[in-house]
């Protein structure tokens, strides 16, 4: 393995309401020294919910990305509140944008987002045995909810409004997931 590099110097450079931009110096094992920009990590985490309203059926969410200027489809999801346990955050987000809460809770995997120069990084938590209950939530208009089948992850692949890495990633694993 590698040797990781040493942190020289760390300067904020930019700060906004969501982002925290940082430079880093780093000094590789071999004496190379360069210098790095990254998104911060969020304080307090993020979850990607998973919600299977029966064995084959996934609730997806149909939103705005402001990053895309266009709407698009995708896993709900959300920041978890100070202090919040991330299961509990999934439930929580889960009422809010797809109006179901989960009986069932599982914590499956961490992904994260362009690790080269972005410190975020995700919760997947996969979702059954759902009931109907909606809480009020932070989104600017309600939330299209459209019910998919796993078995159908290809045409939901090719589809032009569905291009969020971390939503796909994380149907192949719920799929492979409940197929043994």
């Amino acid at each position: 393995m590698p040797v990781e590099p040493q942190i020289l110097k760390r300067r904020e450079t930019a700060r906004t309401r969501l982002f925290r931009v940082e430079e880093l110096l780093l000094r590789f094992s071999n004496g190379a020294e360069r210098i790095y920009e990254r998104l911060c990590h969020p304080s307090h985490g993020a979850v990607l919910i998973v919600p299977m309203l029966d064995d084959d059926t996934v609730l997806l969410v149909k939103e705005y990305g402001a990053g895309v200027e266009s709407y698009h489809l995708g896993l709900p999801k959300g920041a978890r509140n100070v202090g919040e346990d991330r299961l509990l955050a999934a439930n929580r987000e889960l009422m809010e944008e797809v109006g179901y809460g989960a009986h069932h809770l599982e914590f499956l995997k961490t992904l994260t987002l362009s690790p080269g120069y972005m410190g975020h990084d995700i919760d997947v938590i996969l979702a059954q045995n759902l009931y109907e209950q909606r809480l009020p939530g932070d989104e600017p208009e309600p939330l299209e909810v459209v019910p998919w089948s796993l078995r159908d992850l290809s045409s939901l692949v090719a589809r032009d409004d569905f291009t969020e890495g971390r939503s796909l990633a994380a149907l192949y694993l719920v799929r492979d997931l409940l197929a043994r």
